[in-house]
């Protein structure tokens, strides 16, 4: 293994980015909400995680249950769900248990993504225990029984296998896939389109359409186009771990995890399909293979970049802040983490359409996810001791 196995042992976000190079307190007082809603500027934030529960194993990701209970749902690789509520914490018995159907064995292997639609039916990406094949599916969560809708293979190499899923405000389910591991994208996936890796897909799991078990939405951008796959919707990436819609605008903001040199995050304005966001042509701003890179390409810049092995090694993409507790402070600001150095970033589009970013505290090491719950409050969630952490903000006093 390699720099992500730096510190200790095996671990879920530690071969993101394999074969690559080694590498205060919130106020108590509730602020009101600001007229413009873009929070304070970002030297003046400070973002704090604070422990809420403790048990979890391997948790890869958060999303909230949005059945009017409060509860969080809580995604452990192993292949299980489990349940968190404010009052009554994290519960013992899980909400779901597909273990007999997931490899949970490799690092970046097992259940990564879990997102629940507005008629309550639940998708689940893994992978597929019997050939390790990366997999979107229907679960049933009474009786965990599944409903394949879309496999790639995913059999030479363990690591970049992506994972998350989200419902974007069209309504259409979204997932992201790595490029299919090794280093240096072996496979040249990122740039080809006939094949899901190092993409996110858009597809419509609300009809089937024969003989698929979902359809492709008439405005995905290579509908149609001979030798593409109709399902992608952004290509160009190496391992989109976390990606997430800001609920204001629509907008996508995706962390990719990069290869040795650079962390990047990106952000496309909503319903803007067809994305090349360069790997691996591209690493983060740089040209990472020339002979990957095509005359006449248009590939889209990352909007926030830092120094991998400098200032990390992973990043965990997280979420545009929207809730009302800290509207006043941290209204519009996208947050993320890194891994390895658990360094709070802060992210915010400014009004002439430039970015501005910052370091706003620091957070558990070894952190995997990032979430919220139904009304916009955000969590985090570390690999190892495997806590569940609630977000908060302040002013820098």
């Amino acid at each position: 293994m390699t720099r992500r196995h730096l510190r200790r042992g095996l671990s879920l976000v530690a071969g993101l980015a394999m074969a690559g190079a080694l590498l205060p307190t919130a106020s108590s007082a509730e602020p009101q909400e600001s007229q413009a809603g873009r929070g304070v500027p970002l030297g003046e934030l400070t973002a704090t995680a604070t422990q809420v529960a403790s048990g979890l194993v391997n948790p890869t990701a958060i999303t909230a249950l949005n059945d009017g209970s409060g509860r969080i749902l809580v995604v452990e690789k192993r292949g299980v769900v489990r349940a968190y509520h404010p009052r009554t914490g994290l519960a013992a018995k899980p909400v779901l248990d597909i273990s007999a159907k997931v490899n949970g064995a490799d690092v970046e292997r097992g259940l990564l993504g879990l997102a629940i639609a507005k008629d309550k039916r639940v998708y689940v990406a893994y992978t597929r225990k019997s050939d390790s094949a990366v997999t979107l599916s229907r679960v049933r969560l009474d009786t965990g029984e599944l409903t394949e809708l879309i496999t790639q293979p995913h059999a030479e190499y363990p690591n970049h296998n992506g994972g998350q899923l989200a419902f974007g405000p069209d309504g259409y389910l979204y997932w992201g896939i790595g490029d299919g591991g090794g280093g240096g994208d072996p496979l040249a996936s990122g740039q080809r389109l006939d094949t899901l890796l190092g993409k996110i897909l858009r597809v419509d799991v609300n009809r089937a359409c024969a003989p698929l078990r979902y359809c492709v939405p008439p405005g995905n951008p290579f509908a149609g186009v001979a030798g593409a796959r109709p399902e992608i919707w952004s290509y160009g990436l190496r391992n989109p771990w976390r990606f997430s819609f800001d609920p204001a605008d629509g907008s996508l903001w995706i962390g990719d995890v990069g290869q040795g040199r650079f962390e990047e995050v990106d952000h496309l304005a909503k319903g803007k399909g067809g994305a090349n966001f360069g790997w691996s042509c591209k690493e983060g701003p740089v040209v990472f293979d020339e002979t990957r890179c095509k005359d006449g390409a248009t590939y889209t810049e990352p909007v926030f970049h830092y120094i991998s092995g400098a200032e990390g090694c992973a990043v965990i993409g997280g979420h545009v802040y929207r809730g009302k507790k800290y509207a006043a402070l941290a209204g519009g600001t996208y947050l993320a983490t890194d891994f390895c150095q658990g360094t709070a970033w802060a992210v915010r589009k400014k009004a002439d359409g430039t970015y501005e970013s910052a370091r706003i505290g620091e957070f558990p090491l070894d952190a995997t996810t990032l979430g919220t719950d139904q009304n916009g409050e955000l969590y985090l969630a570390d690999e190892r001791p495997g806590g569940l952490h609630r977000i908060s903000f302040a002013r820098k006093g």
